[in-house]
């Protein structure tokens, strides 16, 4: 039995794979504590019960003074992660990616603990990118991962991204049956923070489905709570029943019954989407971080599980163009759904386990 320390910035991107490794590492007799930020801490429904410790940790960002007050910040969280390694005393830390993650995997390389990263986009994060040469190992969610230097390309193990288990279990579950008289239910979420252009475009997109389809369509859609009431008023003037609301506790059973995914290219959202098999619209962030979104979809668009519309053509006429091509040929989403499922790594969690019990023995 080991222990071991998880590090992870303060988002549902960092938090949710972390949470994965966390349950098997436990599942197989582990002690496991989480370094992350006040966000993370807050995030409902992960990480209950667990050893958490809130580390500072300030961006790079906002000139020489913001420089210097950020690794003033990190440094003062390397000393906390420090004094807690001297009581924890981890077999290995594993960083998520995130700023808070930095001053655990710096405490780390520093005391000799074995250190790893996992990298959840196609496209290596500013911390990983940062640590990578320092480093044991990198695990990466993607073949193909850009940034990666030639020096540490030796370190990296694909191990895919980790899901919770009630998005696992979804895996064994068949694809909902769908005809052409039958509800059309879809899931939209634009991630652990919303998306306020999925709230501008969805509702008007579906109301310009032909009549016949429109009233088949049962929507439950992840909104910011600026945008709550007046997404919900737009479906209910479309008379498309529709549930909103700012957290969904029960994603994993509405993804589970969903026959369509409208979402953004988070790679938590797309390994979930491929774990469980569904078919998905996806519309890649286009402010994110070196464009890592568009990176992310490119496997599952060349596989055949989901198209991607870059925000700048994500209209309402676009995306009933999209909806109709896929949801009046059941055939068609069913196919896409199988070459979304073919395209999951299940067994993420697991091997990055492995991964984790090997380097700490």
């Amino acid at each position: 039995m080991s222990q071991f320390v998880l590090a992870a910035g303060g988002t549902g991107g960092h938090m949710t794979p972390a949470q994965g490794l966390a349950e098997v590492l436990i599942a197989r007799g582990h002690h496991v504590a989480l370094v992350t930020d006040a966000r993370g801490a807050r995030i409902p429904a992960l990480f209950e019960g667990i050893q958490t410790h809130i580390l500072p940790a300030g961006r790079v960002s906002g000139g020489p003074l913001g420089w210097l007050r950020a690794w003033q910040s990190i440094r003062d969280g390397r000393a906390m992660a420090r004094r807690l390694y001297q009581s924890f005393e981890p077999s290995a830390v594993i960083g998520f990616g995130g700023y808070p993650a930095l001053p655990a995997l710096l405490a780390a390389l520093k005391t000799g603990v074995p250190a790893i990263v996992h990298e959840q986009n196609a496209v290596l994060g500013r911390v990983n990118r940062l640590l990578a040469g320092r480093v044991d190992a990198i695990a990466t969610a993607y073949p193909e991962v850009s940034r990666i230097s030639r020096r540490a390309a030796a370190k990296v193990h694909l191990v895919g991204n980790p899901v919770r288990a009630e998005v696992k279990a979804l895996r064994d579950l068949p694809y909902p049956p769908l005809d052409e008289h039958g509800p059309f239910r879809v899931l939209v979420t634009g991630g652990s923070q919303g998306a306020t252009i999925l709230s501008d475009v969805v509702p008007e997109g579906l109301s310009m489905l032909p009549p016949a389809f429109r009233r088949r369509l049962q929507v439950t859609q992840q909104a910011r709570a600026e945008d709550l009431e007046r997404v919900r008023a737009r479906y209910a003037e479309f008379g498309i029943p529709a549930d909103v609301a700012t957290y969904l506790p029960d994603l994993p059973e509405r993804l589970g019954w969903s026959h369509l995914v409208i979402a953004r290219a988070g790679a938590s959202t797309l390994a979930e989407l491929t774990v469980a098999g569904r078919p998905a619209i996806l519309v890649p962030l286009p402010s994110a971080m070196d464009d890592h979104q568009t990176a992310n979809v490119r496997e599952l668009v060349a596989a055949g599980g989901a198209r991607s519309i870059p925000q700048t053509d994500f209209t309402p006429v676009n995306l009933a163009k999209q909806m109709q091509k896929l949801g009046l040929e059941p055939d068609a989403l069913a196919n896409a759904a199988r070459r979304a499922w073919d395209a999951g790594r299940p067994d993420a969690a697991e091997r990055l386990a492995d991964l984790v019990e090997g380097l700490a023995a």
